[in-house]
């Protein structure tokens, strides 16, 4: 048996290492590093609750406004306030921008252009993907970038400016949007519906919604297997197997996505558990965080965020990683886009995970399905908007107390607790995404999500970068920064 270590990881968020133990030619273990530490919890420490929103937005670059829209849940919580419809509406819209925006990212600049490295030289598709998909100059990446960079321009008018936007409050936006801005952004949603349609899924986007099971899919794929790019990862995965690549522990995590005035979620909030077919609600008090492979203290059991700890202890023994073990119920699980369309009963994902499980294959395609699904949502938000109305109340939060703030980031389940006392942040706790998916052993040894997808992962003669390896991390499109905030 051999040791690979592979890392750093180009085209992710943040610095990542995994550790593999390869028998033969497949991966016997893995251990998954967030090798930075940033210490977001311990600034947090000390400070008035509202200043939160000016510090968590920065904890990453690309996905700030996921972090804006729990800190303000969390601060509602503690306050009693709640949003008038518009601005949840706005809120809503402009966490869409952002998830969506990170959804074409993934595909395009992060997932695959790893299908033009060499090693694929031999395969029919090669030339395509390079012409495709080739970093900074493919057609299809130079065309998406252009496509995500005019998608940005909504959050000029929704927010005021991205990342780190500012208007995301408890009592909803403070950017009110006048009956002339709807008309605008609406233009804009269209113009992204149109690459979408035209570009990345080669067929409208409720056509594509409306596919009920993976039969149906490959039906639909068949009729011209190279014509978009979706229809070209889908002729990638036939020829390479990717729906046999990754599995995950087969349990799936949403805290519920894009909350609305009514008290429901567009993508429903719950736990699926596959190997049963069965959607359970979510005990957000079953919630822990393990610390006994982080470079962090341990307390004498795993604890609930609101109890949280937060303090390195660099030369433990035992450690390998920043990142804390979460665990909901003891158990292990994934979350992502693929959590969301499951919890939100797609019935082409669910019949695929029943076939697969979470794999490569199924966790790419949920993120396509999941554009296709939002953007007509963020339609009728905007035609739901009432320009003359308020889109903001007056916040008042108490000098004690403590609130919990529940979202969907594009890569998952995302919460933050907060303690105040005496008018200040007592503590501050925030279990990320990739804290879930990347997660390390916890104190019986059990591996996170990514570290068992791993396992048995094909190790091709001479590699050092194992390409399967690369699918299987990029498939949970990382975010190590908010992972180590």
């Amino acid at each position: 048996m051999s040791r690979l270590l592979v890392g750093p990881f180009n085209r992710v968020e943040g610095d990542l290492e995994v550790a593999l133990e390869i028998a033969g030619d497949r991966v016997r273990s893995a251990q998954v590093n967030a090798t930075m530490y940033r210490g977001f919890e311990q600034i947090l420490q000390g400070k008035a609750p509202h200043d939160a929103l000016v510090y968590v937005p920065r904890i990453c670059g690309i996905c700030s406004v996921s972090q804006s829209v729990a800190s303000a849940r969390a601060l509602a919580d503690l306050g009693g306030i709640g949003m008038p419809p518009n601005g949840q509406h706005a809120t809503n819209l402009i966490l869409a921008t952002e998830n969506l925006a990170d959804h074409l990212t993934h595909f395009y600049l992060f997932f695959m252009p790893d299908f033009v490295r060499p090693v694929y030289a031999d395969r029919p598709w090669h030339a395509e993907a390079l012409r495709r998909f080739a970093p900074d100059r493919g057609e299809q990446v130079r065309a998406a970038t252009a496509a995500r960079q005019r998608w940005f321009t909504l959050l000029g008018t929704l927010g005021g400016k991205w990342p780190h936007t500012q208007s995301v409050e408890p009592g909803g936006s403070t950017r009110p949007i006048d009956a002339a801005e709807r008309v605008r952004l609406l233009a804009k949603l269209r113009e992204f519906r149109a690459f979408l349609e035209r570009q990345l899924i080669g067929d409208t986007l409720e056509a594509f919604t409306a596919l009920d099971s993976e039969d149906a899919l490959w039906a639909w794929h068949a009729r011209d297997p190279l014509g978009s790019d979706l229809r070209f990862f889908l002729t990638l995965v036939q020829d390479l197997s990717l729906q046999t690549l990754g599995p995950g522990p087969g349990r799936y995590l949403s805290f519920g996505a894009y909350a609305q005035p009514g008290g429901d979620h567009a993508l429903a909030q719950g736990l699926w558990r596959g190997d049963a077919q069965r959607l359970e609600p979510v005990d957000a008090h079953a919630i822990t965080e393990d610390a006994t492979h982080a470079w962090l203290a341990q307390a004498r059991e795993p604890l609930h965020p609101l109890h949280g700890l937060t303090r390195p202890e660099p030369d433990k023994a035992g450690a390998y990683t920043w990142n804390k073990a979460p665990r909901l119920g003891g158990e292990v699980v994934e979350t992502g886009a693929i959590a969301r369309q499951l919890t939100s009963g797609h019935p082409l994902l669910r019949d695929a995970v029943a076939r697969h499980g979470g794999t490569v294959f199924t966790r790419v395609l949920a993120r396509v399905l999941e554009l296709a699904r939002v953007l007509p949502m963020m339609e009728d938000w905007l035609l739901a908007i009432r320009p003359t109305e308020a889109f903001c109340v007056p916040t008042d939060l108490p000098d004690e107390g403590h609130g919990v703030g529940l979202s969907e980031a594009a890569r998952g389940a995302l919460g933050h607790w907060l303690v105040v006392r005496g008018g200040r942040i007592a503590n501050y706790q925030i279990v990320a995404p990739t804290s879930w998916n990347f997660s390390p052993r916890d104190a019986q040894g059990t591996p996170g999500a990514l570290e068992q997808a791993l396992v048995d992962a094909p190790v091709r003669e001479g590699e050092k970068t194992p390409v399967a390896v690369q699918h299987i991390v990029r498939s949970f499109d990382p975010c190590m920064v908010c992972t180590v905030h």
